[in-house]
C-alpha cells in the first residue's frame, strides 16, 4: 500500500479532490515548463513587499511600511519595488525546477515509506511534507543562495540615497550596481565565488525548517479543516458516509481551504524562522569596516549588532511583510501547484502503458 492508497482508503468519510499526484503520474517536461511560467508571474506580483521585508531587515532603527513604502515611491518611483527582479526572476526558473523536483520524488519516497511502516494516513503525510520540505529547500538553496547575494543587494541600493537619515543602513556596501549582471561580476572580483554563497549556512537553517514546518502544517492543518467540514456537514450512516454520498465540495471550497491552509501554515513557519531569516539578510548585505577596509560580518557579529539595536525585536523587524510575503506566496503557490500538477498529469493510457 502506498500514500496515495491510504489516503483514498480514509476519504471514505470526506470525498476531498485528488490533490496527490504521485511523481510517476507526471509529464515532467510540461511540469517544469509550466511550473517556469506560472511561479514566474507569482514572483512579479509579490516581489513588491519583498523589497520592503528586506529593507526593513537591514535597517538600523524601526521604520513603518507604509512610511517605508511612500518613501520608496517617492525617490524612487515604481522601479524601486522590483530592483533586483530580473536577477531574481532568471533563479527563479532553475531554483524552483530543482525544488519541485526534490518536493515530489522525496514527498512519494518517504510517504509510501512511512505508510508501509503502519504510520496513520495522517502521520504519515506530515512526516513525508516535512521531509519533502527539507529537501527541496536544501536543493534549491544551490541555486537561490548566490541570486539572493546580488537580488538583496540590489533592493537595498538606493535606500541610502532616498532617505534624510545617512544612517539608515549604516554597514551596506558601497559598490554601486549597474544591474545583476554586474553585481555578480563585482561580488565575484572582490570576494570570490565564497562572495556569492555568503549567507549559505544560515540560509540553510533558516529555509530547511522553514519549509519543513510550514509542509507539515500545511498538510495538517488542511486535513483538519476537511475534517471539520465533514463533521459539520451532516450525520453519518451505518457506513460511515456523510449523507449516503459524502460532501463534495467545488472548486471554490477546495481554493478557500489551500488558501486557509497555507495562511496558518505560513503564520507558523514565520513566527518561528523569522529571526534566522534576518540574521540571513544582514550577512548577505551588511559589511563591517576595519582600517578603511570592508569586511563581511559574521553571525556572531549580525547577532551582537541586531541585540545592541533593539534587542530581540530588531530580530522581527519586517514580520509584517514577511507573514504577508509568505501567506499571499504560499496561498498562491500552493493553488498555483495544484493547478500545475492536475495540468502535468499523464495521460490514463500513458499511465496503464
Amino acid at each position: 500500500m502506498n500514500l496515495s492508497e491510504a489516503e483514498d482508503d480514509s476519504g471514505s468519510e470526506i470525498h476531498i479532490p485528488a490533490e496527490d499526484i504521485d511523481w510517476h503520474m507526471l509529464d515532467k517536461s510540461k511540469f517544469f515548463f509550466l511550473g517556469a511560467a506560472l511561479f514566474s508571474g507569482v514572483s512579479a506580483a509579490l516581489y513588491p513587499v519583498v523589497v520592503l521585508k528586506t529593507r526593513q531587515q537591514v535597517s538600523s532603527t524601526q521604520i513603518s511600511c507604509f512610511k517605508m513604502s511612500f518613501s520608496i515611491m517617492r525617490y524612487e518611483g515604481l522601479r524601486g519595488f522590483y530592483r533586483g527582479f530580473g536577477t531574481s526572476l532568471m533563479g527563479t526558473i532553475p531554483a524552483r525546477a530543482l525544488y519541485m523536483g526534490a518536493l515530489e520524488v522525496t514527498k512519494s519516497s518517504v510517504g509510501n515509506a512511512t505508510v508501509s511502516l503502519g504510520f496513520s494516513d495522517t502521520t504519515a503525510t506530515a512526516i513525508a511534507s516535512a521531509a519533502a520540505g527539507l529537501s527541496s529547500a536544501m536543493a534549491a538553496q544551490l541555486v537561490w543562495t548566490p541570486i539572493d547575494v546580488v537580488s538583496q543587494r540590489l533592493m537595498v541600493q538606493g535606500y541610502k540615497n532616498s532617505n534624510s537619515s545617512k544612517n539608515v543602513i549604516p554597514n551596506v556596501n558601497s559598490c554601486r550596481y549597474r544591474n545583476g549582471l554586474d553585481a555578480f561580476r563585482k561580488i565575484l572580483y572582490a570576494d570570490g565565488p565564497k562572495g556569492l554563497y555568503r549567507g549559505f549556512g544560515i540560509s540553510i537553517l533558516t529555509y530547511a525548517p522553514s519549509n519543513a514546518v510550514w509542509w507539515a502544517s500545511y498538510s495538517v492543518s488542511h486535513k483538519l479543516i476537511w475534517s471539520g467540514f465533514g463533521c459539520s456537514m451532516g450525520k453519518k450512516d451505518e457506513n460511515g458516509v456523510i449523507g449516503g454520498s459524502g460532501f463534495r465540495p467545488d472548486s471554490k471550497a477546495l481554493l478557500a481551504v489551500q488558501g486557509l491552509s497555507a495562511a496558518m501554515a505560513s503564520g507558523i513557519s514565520a513566527l518561528i524562522t523569522m529571526p534566522l531569516d534576518t540574521i540571513k539578510t544582514r550577512l548577505q548585505v551588511l559589511d563591517k569596516e576595519e582600517n578603511g577596509i570592508r569586511k563581511p560580518l559574521t553571525v556572531l557579529q549580525t547577532v551582537r549588532n541586531l541585540v545592541k539595536e533593539s534587542g530581540l525585536a530588531a530580530c522581527y523587524r519586517g514580520l509584517g511583510p514577511r507573514w504577508a510575503s509568505m501567506s499571499m506566496s504560499a496561498t498562491t503557490m500552493i493553488t498555483t501547484y495544484e493547478l500545475l500538477k492536475r495540468l502535468s498529469t499523464k495521460s490514463q493510457e500513458s499511465l496503464t502503458s
